[in-house]
């Protein structure tokens, strides 16, 4: 099985995520996505396997979107994933991809990893 987590090793939701995928045996790809930001088309990928709209995948309570709020392209998806990518610290996280079935959850609760694994 095939699992990358875009995985942020400060947030206490991302490293719980990894450490359930770790104690089934896995070991993921890690994208550490605040030096490696998704480019737009990795993220409307994201939100189709994670079968939600992009808009619904941000952290509206960070300071960054708090402060770009009125700038946000929330009804383009193109944009806001052009958008998304130059601000990677708003993507919600953990998000977890199951490469071989192409499905991905949301870490949130951690538990939701095991949906997919």
């Amino acid at each position: 099985m095939s699992l990358t987590i875009y995985h942020n090793p400060r947030c206490s939701k991302s490293r719980k995520t990894l450490e359930i995928i770790r104690s089934k045996g896995l070991e993921p790809k890690i994208v550490e996505y605040l030096n490696s930001p998704p480019d737009a088309e990795t993220l409307r990928n994201l939100s189709t396997m994670l079968e939600m709209p992009l808009a619904d995948i941000l952290r509206r309570g960070e300071e960054e979107f708090l402060t770009a709020a009125t700038e946000v392209p929330l009804d383009d998806a193109d944009a806001l994933a052009e958008w998304l990518h130059t601000h990677p610290k708003v993507l919600e996280r953990p998000i977890v991809v199951n490469e071989d079935s192409g499905k991905a959850v949301m870490g949130r609760p951690p538990e939701n990893v095991l949906e997919i694994i």
